[in-house]
């Protein structure tokens, strides 16, 4: 038996399929709306239209991106500089993550306990390669520091 012929989906309608699978920026939504063929124009005009009705938000997905990269064991400059590549305004970036409100301490610490234990570094090399997987993690460099110097005076 024979499929009946697919219907043309409208922008909307595809821009609406992508957001109910999870939380997507403007930007985003955008690109992959225009790599599915729809114009560019279409495309500005679907989103902007899905945003001024609230079905898409960079606020929501600003606010998902957070929790789920702080779940990940990420530290906020590598969550801020991922949303920005996203296309999020900085302000609705420090916002999502001030309301999730995150010891990056605490954090940092699971994370670098989890990765090397709870033994001491052999050498100043060890150190600073264990002090520079926190800053790739987006630690800042101070937290990164501390916590690796916590590490060593514990286990003494």
């Amino acid at each position: 038996m024979a499929r009946p012929p697919a219907k043309t989906l409208t922008p909307r309608e595809r821009a609406l399929n992508l957001l109910s699978r999870r939380e997507q920026s403007e930007r985003e939504l955008r690109r992959k709306l225009v790599q599915k063929g729809v114009g560019r124009d279409e495309a500005a005009e679907a989103v902007g239209a899905l945003s001024d009705s609230s079905l898409q938000s960079n606020a929501r997905f600003a606010g998902m991106m957070v929790r789920r990269r702080i779940a990940d064991g990420y530290g906020p400059q590598r969550i801020t500089a991922e949303l920005s590549a996203h296309g999020v305004d900085r302000a609705l970036i420090q916002q999502a993550i001030d309301e999730e409100e995150p010891d990056w301490d605490a954090q940092a610490d699971r994370i670098y306990r989890r990765k090397f234990g709870a033994g001491p570094a052999a050498d100043a090399k060890e150190r600073a390669k264990r002090a520079a997987y926190l800053t790739q993690r987006g630690f800042s460099y101070d937290i990164a520091r501390r916590i690796a110097a916590a590490a060593e005076s514990d286990s003494d």
